[in-house]
Order: structure tokens, then C-alpha cells, then sequence
């Protein structure tokens, strides 16, 4: 063996040790978040009863006993990289925010378990987050599939919450499924049928898919600026592809994973913090049904950007964070 190869085999084998000691250890906070040691916010919260950890960040001051604000990201399955212009925006305003990856995303354990991939498990999951960091009386902000875990949470733990921020997100899939076909309007005529067969084929893996999605149909409704973030780039480079497809399905058009049946209409009144609802004009999400489930809120207010897509905290920064920052500011002790 030479000694590259030498080197190779020993790093691997140190690291492999790292690991399991490390979870092994996943209960334990001291191990985890060593006490005395600065970590910019960083911290390793076990989850599952310590089986798996997942990662969390800090960004405001320690000791700020102000309003606090946890982020979901969308996915299922990305991380939380797309929410760092947050950075710019609530530390300023006297608001500490912490950034979550959820488990299987980006810097948190990723588990080969099929069985993990369901929203009741990622209910109790944020609950146990919340127990980590310590959070009462805290903000919600859920964005995308996070709107919908922000929503079944607070539909069983909504007394820890100060507030909820529903993303981009509608109440129920049939909703979003009927907005399909205008999305595929959007396209030109050529993609639009070579996507429609590719799909009569549920050939989801040929190249043509994702390069129409990428070239026509995302950079109208994800994400209107050109070229995108290096922030979003980095989401969709750690993205879990097994996660999105089990819970969501092969393809952003069509929902035949977990969350098919996730409907949540008929429950919104039971939610009765302040919660504000921010859609866009140019999203996959209808904004009319964030208009209409702001109404259904008994304490809902609504958002909409005129000129934002899915990512409207992105490619419509001022109105997002503008109407963000005033449903925040009351509520701020």
C-alpha cells in the first residue's frame, strides 16, 4: 500500500470511528455541544430520543430575550442555505432566528429509512427541536413543505407558539394539484408537450424532464432572478432526493408521495395565534389560497408579492421582508 492510499484508509478509518462515537454519544448534549466552546450559533440537537441529530443555528445574540424565530425549509428533503438573506433582514431588527435542518437535510443525519419520511414523524421532530434550543413562545415560519409542518404542528402544539408564518404554502394538495395546468400554460408549446408525454410515460429520469423544468418552467415560478442565488444553488445541490420523492413524488407537477392526501382546510380555525400567510403572484401556489386561508385564521392576516415566484423572499426581497418585519415587530416583548 502505498502511502497516499495509506493516508486515504486511515482518515476513513478515523472518521468512521468519529462517527460512531459521535452517535453513540447523541444523547448526551455535552458531547454533543461541548460547554465553554464557541461555535457561531451552532448547535447538534438529538432527535428520535438521541438515535439520530440534527443541525441548528443560531443567528442573533445569545442572551436575547426577545422574539424568537424558528424556520422551516421546504423540500422535503433541502436544507436551509435558500433563508440566509434572513441574515440581512431580522438581526437588524432585534430578532434572533434559528435555521433547522430538518433530518436527512443538508448538515443534519441522513438515515436510509424509508419509514422516517412521514409528517407526524417530523411534527414530534420540530417539537424536540424546540425542546433543544429551548424555545417558548416562539415564532413559526415555515416555508413551502415547511408551511405544511408549521401548520400540523401548531394543530397539536400550538400552545409553545407566539405566532405562525405560513410560506408559500396552501392548505391542501387538491389545491395545488388544480393549479397545475396553468403552470404548464407558462411553457412553450414544444416543452409543454414533450413534458405531458414524458409524463404519460412517468419517464421522470430522461434528461428532457429536468432540463425543462430548469430552463422554462422553474425560472418563472421558483425563482424569477437570473442567474439564481448561490444560496438556492447550494439548497438544491444538498438536496435529499429519496426524501422528496417518498414524501412528495417524482415530479413538482404531479403529488403521489406521502403527503397526496394532506388536506387541512377544514382545521385552520383551530390555529388562533397571530399567523400571517405570504404568497406570490408568479408562484407554483395559488396566492388567492393564501389570501383565503388568512381568512380562515381567526388572527390571519395575508402577504402577497407582487413580483415574486416561490422564492419571493428572493426575487421579491423588499415587499417579503418589508410585510415580514411589520407582522414580526408587535410582537416583540
Amino acid at each position: 500500500m502505498d502511502r497516499r492510499n495509506f493516508f486515504y484508509s486511515a482518515t476513513a478509518l478515523l472518521a468512521a470511528s468519529m462517527f460512531k462515537a459521535r452517535a453513540a454519544a447523541a444523547s448526551d448534549q455535552r458531547a454533543l455541544n461541548p460547554p465553554g466552546i464557541r461555535t457561531a450559533g451552532i448547535r447538534m440537537l438529538p432527535v428520535m430520543g438521541g438515535k439520530y441529530k440534527v443541525w441548528t443555528k443560531r443567528v442573533g445574540p445569545a442572551g436575547n430575550d426577545g422574539l424568537k424565530v424558528l424556520l422551516l425549509h421546504g423540500g422535503p428533503g433541502f436544507g436551509h442555505e435558500y433563508f440566509e438573506c434572513f441574515e440581512d433582514f431580522l438581526p437588524q431588527a432585534g430578532i434572533t432566528f434559528y435555521y433547522y435542518d430538518q433530518l436527512g437535510s443538508a448538515y443534519s443525519d441522513q438515515p436510509d429509512d424509508p419509514n422516517l419520511w412521514t409528517l407526524p414523524r417530523f411534527v414530534e421532530e420540530v417539537e424536540e427541536v424546540r425542546q433543544g434550543l429551548g424555545l417558548e413562545q416562539f415564532v413559526l415560519l415555515g416555508h413551502s413543505w415547511g408551511g405544511m409542518l408549521a401548520i400540523d404542528y401548531a394543530l397539536k402544539y400550538q400552545q409553545h407558539l407566539r405566532a405562525v408564518v405560513i410560506s408559500n404554502m396552501t392548505a391542501g394538495i387538491q389545491s395545488y394539484l388544480a393549479n397545475i395546468p396553468a403552470l404548464k400554460a407558462l411553457l412553450t408549446p414544444q416543452n409543454r408537450a414533450r413534458l405531458e408525454e414524458l409524463e404519460a410515460a412517468q419517464d421522470y429520469d430522461n434528461p428532457d424532464y429536468m432540463r425543462i423544468m430548469m430552463e422554462d418552467a422553474y425560472p418563472q415560478v421558483i425563482c424569477r432572478l437570473q442567474p439564481w442565488p448561490d444560496s438556492i444553488m447550494r439548497s438544491l445541490m444538498h438536496a435529499n432526493q429519496k426524501i422528496y420523492n417518498q414524501m412528495q413524488g417524482k415530479s413538482e407537477f404531479q403529488v403521489t408521495g406521502n403527503l397526496k392526501d394532506w388536506e387541512r382546510w377544514d382545521q385552520l380555525h383551530k390555529i388562533t395565534v397571530p399567523t400571517l400567510t405570504i404568497g406570490a403572484r408568479h408562484d407554483t401556489v395559488p396566492f388567492a389560497d393564501l389570501q383565503r386561508m388568512a381568512k380562515l385564521f381567526p388572527n390571519g392576516r395575508n402577504l402577497t408579492c407582487p413580483n415574486g415566484s416561490h422564492m419571493a423572499m428572493w426575487d421579491d426581497q423588499a415587499v417579503y421582508f418589508d410585510g415580514l418585519l411589520r407582522f414580526l415587530k408587535p410582537l416583540i416583548a
